[in-house]
């Protein structure tokens, strides 16, 4: 694979790469790959997906690493089976087992009614081994080393929280779906509904289905991607996240220079995308009165 990939010509165009992320692999991993088959080092994702979680990332190529930080902070939707009455150190499947409590007596009501505590905006505890830094240093790096690490709460919003599916016994397995903000860790709500019923918990699978507007049906296997890469051009990604507006060849003119482009407003939001006629993404513009003002220009 990597030979394939080293004899290809360097991918220099700015776009957009939607990846179903695989198991085992880190998110690192993926971005290694990509630059791998692509030959260019300047490949950046939207945000991070741990080696047990599967499914969407996000990749930015060339000039449109400059555009993920406006994915970044989208909402996304995770599906994840959960065990309750087995609780780890980590949250998850990859930890050592801490507590460990006969479950049986839990029933599908009680899970019903404990998630209603996890809908709408919740104070939340990141997981000790998550990516979150702390003076410096990642918190999972500086569990790993042996050091005790508390992180403090941080406000989430859950905007869905479904149950799924249910499997009774000593240690019942469930299944939910989770619409929410950035930031939120689903592992956080298998430990916490775990301790909301009394027996603990942890997740078991976890797999990323949506980003923003951008669902994991349209990404590509790892594999795939390395026998034929499939880069996305910026202006199919930008149309999807903003009002964009189609410019005269005058006013592309304008852009090139980094101009005001006036008369021109968006209507539905202060910042938007500004398209050539031919449809190529030119730059972000924002209102600034009646005109438009450049953000980032990538013409």
């Amino acid at each position: 694979m990597a030979d394939k990939a080293a004899a290809r010509h360097s991918f220099t165009d700015p776009g957009f790469v939607l990846v179903d992320k695989p198991q085992g692999w880190t998110s690192h991993d993926v971005v290694g790959r990509t630059r791998r088959v692509l030959g260019t080092r300047k490949v950046g994702h939207s945000g991070t997906l741990d080696p047990l979680a599967t499914g969407l990332l996000i990749l930015g190529v060339n000039r449109s690493t400059r555009l993920l930080g406006y994915l970044t902070g989208a909402d996304k939707e995770y599906v994840s089976d959960i065990r309750l009455g087995i609780g780890t150190h980590s949250d998850d499947a990859d930890g050592d087992v801490v507590t460990t409590t006969d479950a049986s007596h839990v029933t599908k009501a009680h899970i019903e009614e404990a998630l209603t505590a996890f809908r709408g905006t919740i104070s939340q505890v990141p997981s000790s081994v998550s990516a979150i830094k702390v003076d410096g240093r990642r918190a999972h790096e500086r569990v790993r080393a042996g050091e005790d690490v508390s992180l403090p709460p941080r406000d989430v919003t859950i905007y869905e929280c479904e149950l799924l599916d249910f499997t009774p016994g000593t240690h019942p397995d469930i299944r939910i779906r989770v619409k929410c903000s950035s930031g939120t860790y689903i592992r956080s709500i298998a430990r916490d509904l775990g301790v909301a019923l009394g027996v603990g918990g942890h997740v078991r699978t976890l797999r990323r289905t949506q980003v923003g507007q951008f669902k994991v049906e349209e990404a590509v296997d790892i594999e795939s991607f390395t026998e034929t890469p499939i880069v996305q051009t910026p202006a199919s990604i930008v149309s999807r996240l903003f009002e964009t507006l189609e410019l005269t060849s005058e006013e592309v003119t304008e852009v090139s220079f980094g101009r005001q482009i006036q008369g021109r407003n968006f209507a539905t939001a202060d910042l938007g995308a500004v398209l050539s006629s031919s449809g190529e993404f030119l730059a972000l513009y924002k209102n600034a009165g009646t005109a438009i003002s450049p953000v980032a220009v990538f013409a």
